[in-house]
């Protein structure tokens, strides 16, 4: 393990920052994210512990986080009120407070490629595409039939987005057409999360209810996907891939459990898996690192974030230990 702390808070969304390797956001909310406040918090790596840069105490949970592609201190952050807030870390002032959604904001993403976009998706089935120089959202797309629950930008190419949903399709997007440019029935359950692959324009992840992970070719989406992950007990919650490896995938779950995929494309050839066990409650959040080849960030229910590196396990912890 090469840090670890407590929050006070349970553990919706862990962000490392793209400037600082040792630092990183972390989205929380009281009382499973159904009632009570939330925290923004920011922590720095110091040692085997974490010290606290700054934190942001909401009326409402916080469910995401995304860092700006362009200042290490600019924090975009989204609520169960329906609100984006830009937070400036220097000055510890908010550059701009959105509420157009009129439902929780379950996502959001600060677009690495065009540098100058932020998405968010929300459970009014709404996708809003804004800029932070502007007041007001830009776009608004509306073709969801249920709950928006991922909303991300293309790391490829620079207007090009996805978004999956508890309608049970994964869609990808062009900002400028009113219109997804592509709808995927990607699982029979609704789908919490999806990632585009770090290294191959074409290749997504997608995680459901039905416990699956599949992977998909978006040139030869009509033959199914081209590998699927079987292994995760319960729902899973979050899938990212690593930016230094083309074939890791990380996955966390409602089973209490991390995993990190070898992803080979040939269905014929099993990817391996290596899991982690070290929360004692469903983990929502995960992240790799930038810079530290196979350093991952996760957090949890259990009120804790970790970061350890994926080749070797941390310890378990116990249920009774904080």
């Amino acid at each position: 393990m090469l840090a670890r702390t407590q929050l006070e808070y349970m553990g919706y969304a862990v962000e490392w920052n793209p400037f600082n390797a040792n630092r990183l956001a972390v989205s929380t909310a009281q009382h499973f994210g159904i009632v009570g406040q939330g925290k923004q918090v920011v922590l720095d790596m110091k040692g085997k512990g974490m010290a606290k840069v700054h934190e942001e105490p909401l009326k409402d949970g916080c469910y995401d986080c995304a860092w700006s592609p362009v200042s290490e201190n600019h924090l975009a952050y989204v609520c169960g009120d329906g609100s984006m807030a830009l937070l400036d870390l220097h000055s510890k002032k908010h550059i701009y407070r959105y509420k157009e959604h009129t439902a929780e904001v379950y996502s959001v993403d600060w677009s690495h490629a065009n540098k100058r976009y932020i998405l968010t998706g929300a459970w009014d089935n709404l996708i809003k595409v804004w800029h932070p120089d502007r007041g007001t959202s830009l776009r608004t797309f509306s073709e969801h039939s249920n709950c928006v629950y991922t909303t991300v930008w293309s790391p490829h190419e620079s207007e090009l987005f996805a978004s999956t949903s508890g309608d049970c399709t994964l869609k990808i997007w062009d900002m400028n057409d009113k219109k997804s440019i592509q709808t995927i029935p990607a699982h029979k359950y609704e789908i919490l999360t999806m990632d585009w692959n770090k290294y191959d324009k074409n290749i997504i992840a997608t995680g459901s209810v039905d416990k699956m992970i599949k992977i998909w070719d978006r040139r030869i989406i009509a033959k199914g996907p081209i590998n699927t992950l079987e292994g995760h007990e319960f729902a899973v919650r979050r899938v990212k891939w690593s930016p230094l490896g083309a074939d890791l995938l990380a996955s966390a779950s409602y089973d209490m459990s991390l995993r990190v995929w070898d992803v080979k494309r040939d269905q014929k050839s099993p990817s391996k898996f290596v899991m982690f066990d070290h929360h004692t409650e469903f983990v929502l959040g995960i992240d790799f690192n930038n810079y530290m080849e196979n350093v991952v960030a996760t957090c949890s229910w259990d009120e804790s974030v970790t970061v350890f590196d994926c080749t070797k396990p941390p310890p378990k912890r116990s249920a009774t230990s904080k």
